[in-house]
């Protein structure tokens, strides 16, 4: 089932979400609920928070990049329960980012080229390995909405100044997108 995206300014976007427990009903519903909703919004990364949900689930499918990074054919997880453990700030990289919940906005984020990360997979297998490249930049989004981060909260001073009122304007609905929101209601 496709779901809402959850738009910004959404208080669900800024709550910090919790662990789920082993006996969560109905996870692999969420989860592919989530990844036809990702899959429907032409996105490569969606956590809970952005369907309304406070808890700590991510799904990742960046096979809809593969043709210019041949490495991720085939590469769909989900992520229950990630944290970030730690941050190897040794080498940075600044990219380019969007978001589903901030549809039309994209600005320049710098973050770590490598991260350590403990989550579990749908069987509810238990990880926790350093990870690199593309992956630890789109695990460090999704990973910020987990924490009630958005994207354009690490982003320079002046570049937020300067889309303040695109930020103002989504958050009172005024926005365009090709996908299924649930934007703020006054």
């Amino acid at each position: 089932m496709i779901l809402p995206i959850y738009i910004y300014g959404q208080p669900v976007l800024r709550k910090v979400s919790e662990d789920i427990p082993k006996d969560f009903p109905e996870l692999h519903e969420l989860i592919e609920n989530m990844f036809d909703t990702l899959a429907a919004s032409e996105g490569i990364g969606l956590a809970a928070p952005q369907i309304g949900r406070d808890i700590r689930v991510v799904v990742i499918d960046l096979d809809l990049i593969s043709d210019d990074l041949p490495e991720y054919k085939g590469f769909r997880k989900a992520f229950i329960n990630p944290h970030i453990l730690e941050y190897d700030e040794s080498k940075t990289e600044t990219m380019e980012e969007g978001c589903l919940s901030l549809p039309g906005i994209h600005e320049k984020v710098t973050r770590p080229t490598r991260i350590r990360v403990r989550w579990e997979d749908e069987e509810r297998n238990e990880y926790d390995e350093w990870i690199d490249g593309y992956l630890a930049r789109v695990m460090q989004h999704e990973f910020d909405h987990l924490d009630g981060k958005v994207f354009v909260d690490r982003i320079t001073p002046l570049r937020k100044t300067l889309i303040k009122n695109k930020l103002k304007a989504m958050s009172q609905g005024k926005y365009r997108c090709g996908y299924r929101t649930k934007p703020v209601r006054k």
